[in-house]
């Protein structure tokens, strides 16, 4: 047995805006993936994920007691599976910010669940809704509370724009360039981000005005530019946006950088050779970068590893 591959994702845009509406864009990232699988059961890390599966499979049945009219799994024969030895094989890295958890969700929802919604039919905003809605249910289970779009990025692999909590939609993106300076890239940190803490700092800070007022009148508007500039394929704006919402991020989300890259940070925003964000929570994991040269983000980034996801 072994199942079909399910990718990992990308926020380009919108982390912890989606949380309070305003827009985000997600798209599949087709370098790391999973796999439900029998085959090599007995090696360490298929028996860790195995045990993994395990609880999971108890908390479904939790969630299916409790909200039979949101999802029912085949459950029988996911627990036989489960006994037999099945995990997840998967080369996407746990606490980066690439959808670990929510490609395993999609794969679980697509392997054993009744009467799924398909990518084959006709993906109406109801039926998007639906299941961002079953995939944040599920993935509570990882992250105490999820949005869904992790495994409904996965589950559809095509790019989904977030225009608020109860409007997405599935859309296209400007065509890649190999031969483009342009790129989005990540930036690796080296350390395991996790993402219930940091969510829970971001929680905190909302409540004070002032953050709140940061939060609404740059954050949000920031992003949401960087978001239309993007799909309308208008990289000069997004550039000029993008620095913009770099520089509000290292004033007001400092807690969410590792401080080793405070300074890195800090020196795209002065020399322009890149501009860094937040990928996922953050926290640690990747980190995102911008440049229109990606020769002279490499030289400037030294001794780091990144890695190239988008030219244009």
């Amino acid at each position: 047995m072994k199942g079909p591959l399910f990718y990992s994702k990308i926020l380009l845009f919108g982390e912890y805006g989606i949380i309070k509406d305003s827009k985000g864009l997600s798209i599949p990232y087709n370098f790391y993936n999973g796999a439900l699988k029998l085959e090599g059961k007995d090696a360490p890390e298929a028996k860790k994920s195995n045990g993994n599966l395990k609880r999971f499979v108890t908390f479904l049945e939790t969630l299916q007691q409790e909200q039979p009219e949101l999802v029912t799994f085949d459950l029988d024969t996911l627990r036989d599976h489960v006994e037999e030895g099945m995990y997840f094989d998967s080369t996407i890295p746990q606490g980066y910010g690439v959808g670990s958890s929510g490609a395993l969700v999609a794969a679980i929802y697509d392997r054993y669940a009744n009467n799924k919604i398909t990518v084959l039919e006709n993906l109406t905003r109801e039926k998007l809704l639906q299941l961002k809605k079953i995939f944040g249910q599920m993935e509570s289970f990882f992250h105490g509370k999820s949005s869904g779009l992790d495994p409904l990025n996965s589950y559809l692999s095509i790019p989904i724009l977030i225009n608020s909590q109860d409007n997405i939609e599935t859309t296209g993106i400007p065509s890649q360039s190999t031969t483009g300076k342009g790129a989005v890239f990540l930036l690796d940190s080296g350390i395991v981000g996790e993402t219930a803490p940091m969510v829970s700092i971001f929680m905190e800070s909302l409540k004070e005005q002032g953050f709140r007022d940061m939060f609404k009148k740059e954050f949000a508007q920031y992003t949401d530019a960087c978001v239309e500039n993007f799909l309308h394929g208008d990289f000069k704006s997004l550039f000029s946006n993008t620095k913009k919402l770099s520089k509000v991020v290292l004033s007001h989300f400092k807690p969410m950088i590792p401080e080793q890259f405070h300074s890195v940070w800090q020196k795209g925003i002065d020399t322009n050779d890149y501009y860094l964000k937040l990928c996922g929570s953050g926290g640690g994991g990747y980190i995102l970068g911008f440049t229109e040269d990606i020769d002279r983000a490499k030289e400037s980034l030294q001794g780091h590893k990144l890695e190239v996801v988008y030219q244009f």
